[in-house]
């Protein structure tokens, strides 16, 4: 790799071994003891700063001890633990070494010798009761997860839900009159402003890192190489975050939360300049929902977005350098009944101006299936209002609440409608595409992602809604889905209840 490239690693679970103890904080100040943090919060306001409004023109060590105080003892270690699975098969191609050392007479299995497996990053405590934020892929695949307090008090976490699309997690313990961190306003957070980034790198616990945030709506392309409908507009800062540093805080000089810390650019997995957070703004929504309804209810506007640059700009004849450009609107979407039409230009969300694809994606992800979002295009050369009411992933407006044991949810897929390029190019009348596979029963009978669904038991497909009436609906066999691949190989795929 060239050294004038890096690439994006996330941040967190990579460090292994245990907790390096490194002290208690107690929610003690001056010996005053509160029995709640917000009465604490108010405390150390009024101690450092007559106004809290000024906080972030005092780029001082007095802000900055602050908010470090207000901050770390609501920040936690999080500790993860995976059984020992079984030696896996090996690829004999792809591992000439291990064939060579070992031979065949392991029956081309490395033998490996069980030991317990354990990895750690951070997270934060945002309510009294117990609930704390994390990154997914610090709890990912995880068969126990333990909670440290900077007191040292430790704790089994319940995972209440999470979300890979945003890299988010919510967590549950059982303890009252906790420590947390109120919660701020990423929408104020203004380029140039001083952060700090609280966590426990490489096991050091409560470390304090200080910079000043780079830019805003950044997308680095890490969550949507895996996830179809993630969400990337992080905030980037210059504080030094490394691994374990991932599902900590980004706070402001009030210490105030603003951001999860999420992911690292560098050529070495560590510290390299740059660090990105998931915005708080959008935080609250994901873990709002996760509590309600078990997963993201994820409001969808169903079009094709590009920013807007020069070359664009001159290519589309456009007479606007801001906005965020439509390349495309998807049939019976929520665009479509507003009035969107490809060559738009959109350049408000709401009240909120977005200038690149990040932006918009993130102040659509904020509302639900149903909400309705005033929208501000540009249409040759003149300004239009528009009002959308937006959809789920099946085209309709209505929210779910995850409920145990639907087939739709054993199959383990997520599905959309064909664009009417697609149908075009595929040479279909119908059929609905294969977004994404989790595991389930789908994935075990070798679908791949990117099949086009075109019958279900010998009815025809023409909707995602369709798919799910038909797979809810009482039956005694299973179902027999038909379609076929990008490359028009057709395939059955025979699947009990």
């Amino acid at each position: 790799m060239q050294n004038n490239k890096f690439f994006l690693s996330l941040s967190a679970a990579a460090v292994l071994g245990g907790a390096i103890a490194m002290g208690g904080y107690h929610l003690l100040a001056d010996n005053k003891q509160f029995s709640s943090n917000e009465q604490n919060q108010r405390y150390f306001l009024s101690k450092y700063l007559a106004d809290t409004t000024a906080a972030s023109a005092l780029p001082g060590s007095a802000t900055f001890v602050m908010a470090s105080d207000l901050t770390r003892p609501a920040v936690v270690h999080i500790k993860t633990y995976f059984e020992q699975k079984e030696s896996q098969q090996f690829n004999q191609q792809i591992d000439p070494f291990f064939r060579e050392f070992f031979g065949d007479e392991f029956g081309g299995k490395i033998p490996q010798q069980k030991q317990p497996q354990e990895a750690s990053g951070s997270g934060v405590i945002i309510s009294e009761d117990g609930y704390i934020v994390t990154n997914n892929h610090v709890i990912e695949n995880a068969d126990k997860i333990e909670v440290v307090l900077e007191d040292k008090r430790s704790y089994t976490a319940k995972l209440i839900g999470k979300d890979p699309t945003t890299d988010l997690a919510l967590l549950k313990v059982e303890e009252k009159s906790l420590p947390f961190v109120a919660i701020g306003n990423s929408d104020k957070v203004k380029i140039g402003e001083w952060v700090l980034a609280v966590g426990n790198p490489y096991d050091l616990t409560s470390t304090v890192t200080a910079g000043i945030v780079s830019a805003k709506a950044r997308n680095i392309n890490l969550l949507r190489s895996k996830e179809n409908y993630a969400v990337e507009s992080f905030i980037q800062t210059d504080a030094a975050v490394n691994p374990g540093n991932s599902g900590g805080a980004l706070v402001n000089l009030k210490g105030e939360l603003i951001g999860i810390n999420t992911a690292i650019a560098s050529p070495t997995g560590s510290y390299s300049g740059y660090s990105f957070a998931v915005p708080v703004n959008l935080v609250k929504k994901v873990m709002d929902d996760l509590l309600k309804f078990g997963e993201v209810q994820r409001g969808l506007l169903g079009i094709n977005i590009q920013d807007i640059n020069s070359n664009l700009a001159k290519e589309k004849g456009l007479n606007v350098a801001k906005g965020v450009y439509v390349a495309g609107v998807n049939e019976n979407s929520a665009a479509k009944e507003a009035g969107i039409k490809t060559g738009d230009v959109i350049l408000k969300i709401e009240d909120a101006e977005v200038n690149s694809s990040a932006a918009l994606q993130e102040a659509v992800a904020r509302h639900r299936p149903g909400d309705r979002i005033d929208i501000l295009i540009s249409r040759d050369g003149k300004e239009v209002k528009l009002s959308a009411v937006l959809k789920n992933r099946v085209g309709t407006t209505e929210v779910v609440k995850v409920t145990d044991g639907k087939f739709i949810d054993k199959l383990g897929v997520d599905i959309e409608e064909l664009t009417s390029a697609e149908k075009k190019k595929y040479k279909l009348d119908n059929g609905v595409k294969v977004v994404r596979l989790k595991n389930g029963k789908l994935k075990d009978a070798g679908m791949k992602e990117g099949f086009i669904i075109t019958q279900i038991n010998k009815e025809k497909i023409k909707s995602p809604s369709q798919v799910y009436d038909i797979l809810e609906k009482p039956r005694k066999g299973g179902v027999l889905i038909e379609g076929q691949y990008a490359n028009g190989q057709t395939e059955f795929y025979a699947v009990g209840n």
